[in-house]
């Protein structure tokens, strides 16, 4: 870090050129300390950075973390397999479908156990349905962020359409708590199938305005092409995944690499780029909304008959040993990794948080652009505050 200089104080100084050319230099080299946060007037969470800046340009960033830490991996240590998949919703809020069902497929793991196919079916549709809400979301933030108000509108509009299905067949808007080991809490809502299809109908028309309003904005492109690179060797050791490692060429899908559910079932494209650019941060998350129309399009009308759940035993025991599952959240790969001593309640527990590792290539991204340049790079890697914090 740049060593601090006082610089003289103006009355002291002379019209000599000499001294203007000392004062010049010493204001150059010196550095600036400021905080950004950790108030969040944008929505995004509770965090701090200390920037180091030259000027305007950012020279060092230092994320500071915790404001709303709860423990909550060491809570889980005395809860049951059944209650931590209520504790999960609270980590990524906008990706809560799929941290239960990560938690759900390692109990399930574990124990040996095969869902029924239909379960399968539910889980993949509602967690694309789920990717589309969250990706609505930060597009809708992410305009904000860069001045485009009525971005926040629209996508806001789109959003509260899933958030009505989530609704009517969860009970929950946000905190779906859904999935449960073994299967799902309850069976879909009969107008469950008709709604998701007229939705996919509706977005398909809508989707296309993004671009139109704001993807192909002179301001947006002049603000986010060529800005916050990511090499795809940074991004690889960085542990940076989902749509910000893609956009650096890190081939990373879990549902691609490692299928669960039913993303076995469906064809899709892995979305990627090789720029790595804040830009193509923001269009790989506009492609992917394409990718899971088409999922959802897939799926929706080969629902299997069957039971909503397997059969499974009020206390759950899983056998001794180290189990670890992973699925693609919206924000990358999510993993839970469970020791097992024998008893009801999980000896270690560890949630992978993607939110976590894409903050911490913030500092390479970031740095010696402006600081204006900062606000475009963070709202690009979508992070989720509490998902870092846990």
């Amino acid at each position: 870090m740049t060593e601090l200089i006082n610089v003289t104080e103006p009355d002291k100084l002379t019209d000599q050129p000499e001294d203007q050319d000392k004062l010049t230099e010493q204001l150059e080299e010196q550095e600036y300390i400021i905080n950004m946060g950790p108030q969040h007037p944008s929505t995004h969470g509770v965090l701090r950075l200390v920037l180091s800046l030259k000027g305007e340009i950012v020279k060092n960033i230092q994320p500071h973390c915790g404001y709303i830490h709860r423990g909550i991996e060491k809570m889980c240590e005395r809860l049951t397999y059944q209650q931590i998949i209520h504790l999960t919703d609270r980590l990524d809020y906008l990706s809560a479908h799929h941290n239960n069902e990560a938690v759900c497929l390692c109990v399930e793991k574990a124990l040996e156990v095969e869902v029924p196919e239909r379960v399968k079916y539910i889980r993949t549709i509602i967690d694309e349905l789920g990717r589309l809400a969250s990706h609505q979301l930060w597009w809708c933030s992410f305009g904000m962020d860069l001045g485009a108000l009525t971005a926040f509108f629209y996508g806001l509009r789109d959003r509260e359409k899933i958030l009505d299905i989530f609704e009517e067949t969860t009970g929950s808007r946000l905190l779906q708590s859904y999935n449960c080991p073994g299967g799902l809490m309850n069976d879909i809502h009969p107008n469950f199938q008709k709604r998701v299809k007229e939705f996919i109908t509706y977005f398909r028309k809508k989707l296309p305005e993004y671009d139109e309003l704001l993807t192909g904005n002179v301001i947006l492109m002049e603000r986010t092409k060529g800005v916050g690179f990511l090499s795809l060797e940074d991004a690889i050791s960085y542990g940076v995944t989902g749509p910000s490692g893609r956009a650096s060429g890190f081939a990373c899908d879990v549902r691609k690499h490692h299928p669960y559910s039913a993303y076995d079932k469906a064809e899709f494209k892995e979305i990627l780029y090789t720029t790595g650019d804040t830009f193509h941060r923001y269009k790989a998350r506009i492609d992917e909304m394409w990718e899971s129309m088409k999922i959802l399009e897939q799926l929706i009308d080969n629902i299997p008959e069957g039971d909503y759940s397997a059969k499974m035993k009020p206390v759950l025991r899983l056998p001794e040993g180290e189990y670890y599952q992973r699925v693609e959240s919206c924000r990358g790969e999510f993993g839970v990794y469970i020791i097992s001593d024998g008893n009801k309640t999980p000896y270690r527990i560890k949630f992978r948080s993607p939110n976590f590792s894409n903050l911490s290539a913030l500092n390479i991204i970031a740095r010696n652009f402006k600081i204006a340049d900062l606000i475009a790079i963070g709202g690009s890697l979508d992070l989720v505050i509490p998902d870092i914090d846990r």
